[in-house]
């Protein structure tokens, strides 16, 4: 087993499920500014989503994520299909899901809809904000290692 200062010094594999191409950008160009250990791969709505993370189509190639970043406002009430997939499959009900909620009433959207997520975070609205916020996310992230670590 690998000991937690290995863990945090892993590459992580983060997935955004975004929408908005203005926001993919500030939240890709944050994350490169941040200089964190990361690798961010992007999709923009719920097929590609689920694709990704079970690594089918186009996506059967890519690592399964560490860390999924989801608006749940994806076109057609999608985010709560994706969440409830991610709840519902055993092979990857254990990613850690983040939902980037616009406001306190985003979670609780989500939970109305009998789901939850891992955690929940409010998103930027100023783009100088979203460096602020993708340290959040890091800081989230070693959380959730040393959380798993404590655990086993």
């Amino acid at each position: 087993m690998a000991s937690n200062d290995e863990q945090e010094d892993k590459l992580v594999n983060i997935l955004l499920v975004e929408p908005n191409p203005g926001d993919t950008r500030l939240f890709t160009e944050s994350f490169k500014d941040a200089k964190l250990k990361n690798s961010l791969y992007t999709v923009s709505n719920a097929d590609a989503a689920l694709d990704f993370v079970t690594q089918r189509g186009e996506y059967v190639d890519t690592p399964r994520p560490d860390l999924i970043l989801l608006e749940p406002k994806l076109p057609g009430d999608k985010g709560m299909d994706v969440l409830s997939a991610l709840d519902n499959e055993p092979a990857i009900c254990g990613i850690p899901v983040v939902v980037l909620t616009s406001s306190e009433i985003g979670e609780d959207i989500v939970k109305t809809h009998g789901l939850d997520a891992d955690h929940y975070v409010q998103k930027p609205v100023e783009p100088e904000d979203f460096i602020t916020f993708v340290q959040e996310i890091e800081e989230l992230w070693i959380g959730l290692i040393q959380q798993k670590s404590t655990e086993n």
